[in-house]
């Protein structure tokens, strides 16, 4: 899969085992979704206006600004510098997701842990992608919460 495949999967919430799956059999896999994917992207590079958005999208200008935050979110987790970190942005989303959403059930407890599965599937693909194995990371992976790897944002990852 190419970048803007792994965009297109964690902007439209798809694993991208399962979006690697639909490509070459399916065109809103290969055209559709990284067609958005560019518009988002020329629109974060070139700073159109909401409107201007709406209309490539062909979406209500009202959506632009949640297009927007998804969009960021998904260059966070797929540009990340290493399978693990893209790994600790994405459940970190997740979780974050799930706290918006209340955990105050066993049924949103096991959506989270779905979640979190999820992605470890896509630490899989990425791992198998760049030829690596899990356990170069596992230093990564065990890192202290107090020296963080990154400052992020609450609109970010």
């Amino acid at each position: 899969m190419e970048r803007k495949h792994f965009l297109a999967a964690e902007l439209f919430a798809y694993s991208f085992a399962n979006y690697a799956d639909h490509l070459g059999v399916n065109d809103r896999f290969d055209k559709d979704m990284p067609d958005e994917v560019s518009v988002l992207e020329t629109a974060e590079r070139d700073n159109w206006s909401d409107d201007r958005v709406a209309r490539a999208l062909k979406c209500d200008v009202a959506d632009v600004p949640g297009w927007r935050v998804q969009f960021r979110r998904a260059v966070a987790i797929v540009d990340a510098p290493t399978p693990a970190e893209s790994f600790r942005r994405a459940v970190r989303v997740s979780i974050i997701q799930a706290g918006k959403e209340g955990l105050d059930s066993e049924l949103a407890t096991e959506r989270l842990v779905t979640q979190v599965c999820y992605r470890a599937a896509d630490l899989a693909v990425l791992l198998q992608q760049t030829g690596t194995t899990l356990d170069h990371y596992s230093e990564e992976l065990r890192r202290d919460p107090e020296r963080p790897y990154g400052n992020f944002e609450s609109n970010s990852v």
